[in-house]
């Protein structure tokens, strides 16, 4: 049995991960715990009293579990959690917000270090120390437009100054938040380094031939001037790097900046105790003319080495964000209303559903809807990834974002604001970028030890170098602690997956597959078995009548009754008969107790005659005759690959009416290239064995089971799932959302409309099987780079850190210097996204 709970109580993902543990430590209990919506999804081997899981989870926190209501209210924005997940009752120094579906323009951390908490401002984050960052978001606010010449006319949409009568002109955006970020870290950036480089001439002046330096003044007062020097770098260009470092510790929220602030932290104090108090150091310390080894040098060119790091990691990290930034700028500031026969431009925040909108050549589409008048051919590469433009008549939909071709035509608006398909798909992409992929486990259980045990490295190296090292030993021994300190990098095992995430989950989304988290991404690459629906997904979808027989030869009547009938059914292949009827002029008439049969068909009264349209199980449901004469006629079509619909009237079959529905193009070669890669493909469909067995044959497919009902598609899919195999399942995603939610990755095929995206864990936009092999290569290569980030983390932290220590020098005379450590240190983040980033050049 499965029951959902609602859990209080947590605020980030350690939380949520605690109480997953604790749940599932109880005998016969499954539990998956999320913190977005905060529930607890529990399956028991036998009932279990909520008083008891209670029970447990008070021992382990103020956490409480209540069985869910089902209602909504995790959608509502959280009240600023005031109590942090480690029990301490301090507030936080910024209040947070669990994200709502809806929510952009928040900001949160890029290695998820508190699940989906978010923060209203800027800043960095209290676990790991990162900057945040911006949520992107759709065009949350109005455009504001104002007069070139006179400035202090301001009004939201476009129009005319009230002044002079010139034409407003948008108001020029703000500097983007990643921008004055950036902005802020180059400023930083250029004190720093006008400031370290005079400290390091001065530090290796005994380098330069004859030492010029020490003609001008002696060594003691040079040190005084490195002081100085140092002060701007310190206390300005790098002082965020302490406050983090100082944060991280009494929060005991430990991470990269700990060691950077322990580091440098110790090497600033150390010199500036040698400079005031020189006398009070042993004589290993002091060099041949008594003073202190000072390392003024080794802080200011370490910080500045780390903010070069930041520097660079925030250029990139903006870079990873790109396909998300380029679906944004798809989305238009401006549409031409029509109203009371005239044009109008209007802000399209102002656009209503029902408005009627022209499309002039060249123009984006700005909201979804229909074709009214008109024709064109609009390029919709953008959202489908396919760069073939698509012809477009009066009913067709067209797609916001996209770019009309060279005729104008005129649309009615469907949907708006954040209802259109674009503003789905930036809202997908944004969760999906922050969700967290099963392989993360593994580097955060490492990071949540990984600065403890490099302090105690570090401690126990410089005990080690002072007790066995040459001498200098305490000199030897504390540069070294402090380069183990600066080399290690846990944000390199941090980002290692996040990265790789974002960078995926755009490039899908920009190539027309919709991923909804990372564990779905994580997963596909597993997939071992495809089970896929017929109509819609191997075949076009757009069923059409090729004809209809009737045993009476009143063949018009015939389609008047099965049309009438159909009217009510929103099945393609009753809109197929409906449009044929339509086309033939037949008018349809009143039908009375109409039902649709899940998977069998519609039955209904018309003209006071039970009339029946289905498969042979409806005919068999109402205990309809059917002829043998008439059944060998539906054989011959359906070894043709038609689909066949009897018709029966008043329990006596007497005719049928032959649908076909043409393969797409592309489902043979997808076919072929999943079986390639060692998929196995079954195709499950409500049609009859022999339409089946013919399309099977022209798709070479070797697996298929026909006349399938909603629930035999379930069966099926539990029955490879108890048999080990990694099941997805391709399917319209309403008719197929049984076998779509069992389905170990369910994907919807179609135009993405809301309830694909909601029931499916991948949604292809075209909507064909070519887009699951898109999201078979993309996952495997995602999967491929967290692979490489991960070794390329552990790599660098298990070597870096022993060479650090100085495991070389007893054989080979190596030290690694606490400034090479920096730079090494500083590279790595930025090497990990860099990495990343090669996946914006995958070719499917």
């Amino acid at each position: 049995m499965k029951h959902t709970y609602t859990i209080t109580g947590m605020s980030c993902d350690g939380c949520r991960s605690k109480v997953e543990k604790t749940l599932n430590a109880i005998d016969g209990i499954q539990a998956v715990v999320t913190l977005v919506p905060p529930i607890a999804t529990i399956t028991m081997d036998k009932h279990i009293p909520t008083k008891q899981l209670q029970e447990t989870l008070t021992a382990a926190g103020n956490y409480t579990i209540a069985m869910s209501t089902g209602g909504d209210s995790h959608e509502k924005t959280e009240e600023p959690i005031t109590k942090s997940c480690c029990g301490s009752n301090k507030p936080q120094e910024k209040a947070t917000v669990i994200l709502p579906k809806n929510a952009q323009g928040k900001y949160y951390c890029p290695m998820h270090c508190e699940g989906e908490k978010v923060y209203d401002k800027p800043g960095d984050c209290p676990v790991c120390g990162m900057d945040l960052v911006k949520e992107a978001a759709i065009a949350n606010s109005k455009a504001m437009y104002t007069c070139p010449m006179h400035p202090e006319v301001i009004q939201e949409g476009p129009g005319s100054c009230p002044i002079c009568g010139m034409d407003l002109v948008p108001m020029e955006p703000t500097d983007s938040e990643e921008n004055k970020v950036y902005d802020d870290l180059v400023r930083k950036m250029k004190i720093a380094v006008v400031f370290t480089v005079p400290i390091f001439i001065i530090a290796m002046s005994d380098m330069i031939p004859n030492n010029p330096l020490m003609k001008i003044m002696d060594a003691s007062k040079w040190n005084w001037v490195q002081l100085i020097l140092l002060l701007p770098v310190v206390f300005y260009a790098c002082w965020m790097f302490f406050e983090r470092a100082w944060k991280s510790i009494i929060t005991w929220n430990l991470n990269m900046f700990t060691l950077i602030g322990i580091g440098s932290g110790v090497a600033f104090l150390f010199s500036l105790v040698g400079l005031f108090f020189p006398t009070i150091f042993p004589d290993e310390f002091k060099t041949h003319n008594g003073a202190v080894h000072l390392y003024f040098e080794a802080t200011t060119v370490i910080l500045t080495l780390v903010l070069l790091g930041q520097l660079l990691e925030a250029r990139a990290h903006s870079r990873t964000s790109g396909a998300i930034k380029e679906l944004l700028k798809l989305a238009p500031t401006e549409a031409t209303l029509i109203i009371d026969g005239a044009d109008k431009v209007i802000s399209i925040h102002d656009i209503k559903k029902g408005d009627f909108l022209r499309v002039k050549p060249g123009d984006k589409i700005p909201v979804d809807g229909k074709i009214t008048d008109g024709e064109s051919t609009i390029d919709e590469s953008m959202i489908s990834g396919e760069p073939i433009p698509v012809d477009k008549k009066i009913e067709d939909s067209v797609i916001a974002g996209t770019i009309n071709g060279n005729k104008s035509f005129v649309m009615v608006a469907e949907k708006v604001g954040s209802e259109t398909l674009l503003s789905q798909i930036v809202q997908m992409v944004n969760d999906a970028s922050r969700s967290r992929a099963p392989i993360q486990k593994l580097a955060d259980r490492i990071a949540k030890y990984f600065v403890p045990i490099v302090v105690i490295v570090s401690v126990v190296t410089f005990l080690v170098w002072a007790q066995f090292g040459p001498e200098p030993a305490l000199v030897y021994g504390f540069i070294n602690a402090i380069a183990v300190l600066i080399i290690a990098c846990p944000c390199a095992l941090g980002l290692a997956t996040p990265m790789s995430v974002m960078v995926g989950v755009g490039k899908g989304a920009q190539s027309g597959v919709l991923i909804k988290n990372a564990e779905a991404l994580e997963n596909m690459n597993k997939v071992n078995v495809l089970i896929t629906d017929k109509t819609g997904t191997i075949t076009e979808g757009k069923p059409s009548v090729e004809k209809i027989y009737s045993s009476n030869n009143d063949e018009d009547s015939l389609l008047q009754n099965i049309a009438s009938l159909n009217q009510y059914s929103e099945h393609p292949l009753a809109q197929a008969v409906v449009n044929f009827a339509k086309a033939k002029k037949v008018e349809l008439i009143e039908v009375k107790d109409f039902e649709a049969v899940s998977g069998k068909g519609v039955i209904g009264t018309v003209t006071n005659k039970k009339v029946a349209l289905g498969n042979k199980k409806l005919m068999e449901q109402v205990n309809a005759t059917v002829s043998a004469e008439l059944e060998n006629q539906i054989t011959v079509e359906q070894k043709l690959g038609k689909i066949v619909s009897y018709i029966s009237v008043n329990g006596i079959a007497i005719g049928f009416v032959s649908i076909t529905d043409a393969i797409k193009a592309t489902s043979v070669d997808a076919i072929k290239e999943l079986m390639r890669q060692g998929v196995e493909v079954i195709m499950l469909t409500g049609d009859n064995e022999n339409t089946a067995k013919a399309v099977a044959t022209q798709l070479n497919l070797s697996s298929f089971k026909a006349s399938c009902l909603p629930e035999d598609k379930l069966k099926e899919i539990k029955r490879l799932q108890s048999e080990g195999k990694i099941v997805a399942m391709a399917g319209d995603g309403i008719n197929d959302a049984p076998a779509l939610a069992q389905a170990d990755i369910g994907i919807a095929m179609g135009t993405g409309t809301d309830v694909a995206i909601e029931s499916a864990k991948i949604t292809l936009v075209k909507g064909d099987l070519q887009g699951i092999v898109k999201a078979k290569n993309l996952s495997h290569a995602v999967m491929r780079n967290i692979k490489q980030n991960l070794f390329f983390a552990f790599f660098y932290n298990v070597l870096g850190i022993p060479i650090a220590a100085g495991v070389l020098y007893p054989f080979f005379g190596v030290l690694l210097s606490p400034m090479i450590a920096a730079l090494a240190m500083s590279f790595s983040s930025v090497s990990v996204i860099a990495n990343a980033l090669r996946l914006r050049n995958l070719k499917f």
